[in-house]
């Protein structure tokens, strides 16, 4: 293509495109961190790794944007923002492709930690970079046109994606047996291999207690921990938000069971507090599939992993499996009335 055409085609309609990828790649990043059954995070998933994959096939009209900007407001512009806009952007695909191709750990800290640190970081200077472009939505931008242009774009990009995709699998890389979340397996069946994790606001207890207090139908009941054991068993993979998952045999008590005879509410909830004052509310209509563990691969949990008992909730991803249990109340609210992911 000749330099004059280049040139031409490289403008708003690049900074647009980069605009809406960047977006779509945040919002996806976002929900996978609440997505855990199969379909549905494989199809967010897709679309995030497609969407970062196609900031790549920009560049080059990106450049050229870049390179008549500067003639253009050479002395009068601060270009700070935009270049460190630019680093952040490119360590976030980078650590992106890096987790998804292997989910490796460098200096005890997590890649894919470092790519959702560099990714929300990219994301307050798309808003501070786009406010100062000063661009507003053209009529043109909704044309057949460029309509044409956001398929083709989006076609390359999901085309990226399933190269790389067939990479991993032909060199038989770790990626290639990654989850449809993008999280890789680790210690499953081997409890002592399982990472230990817990959210970033939350820390292991020097006491983590042992009762439980059962909260239903208006009386409070002080259980044994010790006598939660019941022999209920349910296999779930346990996926954490920090990029691993383990599929282990949890044993213990059914939530359900534990709430028989207890005058449940038509369409309640349930509280699951633990020991640290952390949080979550699940539907009462799911309580036939919790479980409240106490063992693990036929071991009792360690204090990492929860000790003496934890939640287990299959289909969910790992901030919502509670640990350390301290309290289970049963509540006539519904579940979604609390922030998405826990704040305290």
């Amino acid at each position: 293509m000749p330099a004059a055409a280049w040139t031409r085609r490289a403008g708003r309609r690049t900074n647009l495109g980069l605009l809406v990828l960047l977006a779509l790649a945040g919002v996806t990043g976002v929900l996978a961190f609440g997505v855990g059954t199969p379909l549905p995070s494989r199809v967010v998933a897709v679309a995030h790794g497609a969407a970062g994959l196609g900031l790549l096939l920009l560049v080059p009209w990106k450049a050229v944007v870049v390179r008549r900007s500067r003639a253009r407001t050479r002395g009068r512009r601060d270009p700070a923002v935009a270049w460190a806009l630019a680093g952040l952007t490119g360590l976030t695909v980078a650590t992106g492709v890096l987790h998804g191709v292997a989910g490796t750990t460098v200096g005890g800290v997590g890649v894919l930690q470092v790519h959702v640190a560099a990714g929300v970081a990219t994301g307050l200077l798309v808003v501070l970079h786009a406010v100062g472009s000063r661009q507003r939505p053209r009529r043109t931008d909704a044309s057949r046109r460029a309509l044409l242009r956001t398929g083709g774009l989006a076609a390359g990009s999901l085309a990226l994606w399933a190269g790389l995709e067939g990479v991993l699998r032909l060199t038989g890389a770790p990626g290639a047996r990654r989850r449809a979340t993008g999280s890789h397996e680790r210690g499953s069946g081997d409890p002592a291999a399982m990472p230990v994790t817990q959210w970033f606001t939350d820390v292991v207890p020097d006491e983590p207690g042992r009762t439980l207090d059962l909260v239903a139908g208006g009386r409070t009941s002080a259980l044994r921990v010790a006598a939660l054991d019941r022999g209920d068993t349910v296999t779930a993979v346990l996926d954490c938000t920090g990029g691993w998952y383990a599929d282990q045999e949890w044993r213990g008590v059914r939530l359900d069971r534990l709430l028989a005879g207890t005058g449940l509410p038509a369409g309640g909830s349930v509280d699951v507090v633990s020991v640290t004052g952390y949080r979550r509310r699940l539907p009462l209509a799911d309580a036939g599939s919790l479980l409240l563990a106490t063992h693990c691969a036929g071991e009792r949990l360690s204090a990492g992993h929860g000790a003496p008992v934890r939640l287990v909730a299959p289909g969910r991803r790992g901030y919502w499996w509670v640990k350390w249990v301290a309290r289970v109340e049963v509540v006539d609210a519904p579940w979604w009335l609390q922030p998405p992911v826990p704040l305290q």
